[in-house]
């Protein structure tokens, strides 16, 4: 049976086998609902409305509220917004082409054509066999990970784009000259809308030569991965891959129809199309968030998304935990990872591969 109740205007269910599509009646017709198995929540949130730093204001008030309820207790949590706090002065500004700088560039990025995963994304989408969309938890200790930033002079995003570029190095057939990293960039600081929940992004492209991995030089792989994230995260370099898709999305809005829309989006897709960068992985880092006490009740909080070779990196408190996702069920990319991570001096713990359980889209 299903069993659900109404939390304001936000369905909560108990997980089944049957997880019901955002947008439907299900949902009460919304693109989020929450669902819950034993000791694990589930917010199951729709791409379109936010990123993932976007969602986690929500979801940590969300879990503020049921450690008060559930244990009775009112936990110090300044960086959490309670729920009866005003609306943050920028929290619900959209993005907007007239807050985009019109300066010419500082930089392009010109690509050395890194290596694309083809055969696992094909085998992921398209073999039964094969596919079986998985993640594993990564979780190491902040202290561990800041020892090892500082040593090497990297920010933590750059430490896992090293290290990940370090363990694909492990595993790829030695045919491959380039290995290719990128990671998102969320511009809203520098177009004055530093608490929008919007879902806009530019991406930074990094790529390795093997050739420059393979000489044990960690801190020389952190020095071009620093400099391209401060180069490509100009306002000047990213605003005009921001502007592209602000455009798309007006394009799509004077489309009637969603079947029209769709094929709007398939047609102008930027992902795609001979002009179109890939990385050989992708990362993404929501930042340092302040759960106060209330980290204290939650073991581990991740990221979840399709994708394959997509690491979401999320941190509380005294620990970090990265979401190590694929499409297929292949452990030596995990492994390698693992590997790195001790030759770098930061121990970790791995679970086992869960498979993921997202809800789609019914919109009708």
């Amino acid at each position: 049976l299903l069993h659900s109740y109404m939390v304001g205007d936000v369905v909560v269910i108990h997980t089944q086998k049957h997880i019901p599509a955002l947008g439907t009646e299900e949902v009460n017709e919304h693109l989020l609902f929450i669902d819950y198995h034993n000791r694990c929540i589930y917010f199951n949130i729709s791409h379109s409305l936010a990123g993932g730093r976007g969602f986690m204001p929500w979801v940590m008030t969300t879990i503020y509220q049921y450690v008060c309820d559930k244990y009775g207790v009112t936990p110090d949590a300044p960086g959490i917004i309670k729920p009866d706090s005003h609306l943050l002065p920028t929290e619900t500004t959209e993005p907007a082409l007239d807050m985009l700088t019109d300066e010419s560039p500082i930089y392009e990025y010109k690509s050395k054509k890194p290596h694309v995963m083809l055969n696992d994304y094909m085998n992921g989408l398209l073999n039964p066999f094969k596919r079986y969309p998985n993640y594993r938890i990564v979780t190491v200790e902040q202290k561990d990970v800041v020892k090892c930033a500082k040593k090497y002079d990297m920010s933590v995003a750059a430490l896992v784009l090293v290290a990940m570029s370090r363990a694909m190095d492990k595993v790829l057939p030695e045919k491959i000259q380039v290995i290719g990293g990128e990671i998102a960039h969320n511009p809203r600081d520098n177009m004055g809308i530093p608490d929008a929940h919007s879902d806009f992004l530019s991406h930074i492209h990094i790529d390795y030569e093997r050739e420059l991995i393979r000489s044990g030089d960690i801190r020389k792989l952190g020095m071009r991965t620093r400099g391209q994230m401060i180069l490509q995260t100009d306002p000047t370099v990213s605003h005009p891959e921001i502007k592209k898709r602000l455009e798309l999305y007006q394009g799509c809005d004077t489309v009637d129809g969603l079947k029209n829309k769709r094929k709007y989006m398939t047609q102008n897709d930027l992902s795609s199309g001979k002009d179109a960068e890939h990385g050989t992985f992708y990362i993404n880092y929501t930042g340092q968030l302040d759960w106060g006490e209330v980290g204290d009740y939650v073991e581990n909080y991740v990221i979840i998304v399709e994708g394959h070779l997509m690491l979401e990196i999320t941190s509380m408190a005294d620990r970090l935990f990265v979401c190590f996702m694929q499409l297929i069920k292949e452990d030596k990319y995990v492994l390698a990872f693992k590997d790195v991570l001790l030759e770098m001096g930061i121990p970790c713990k791995i679970t086992k591969a869960h498979l993921k359980h997202l809800a789609k889209h019914g919109l009708v």
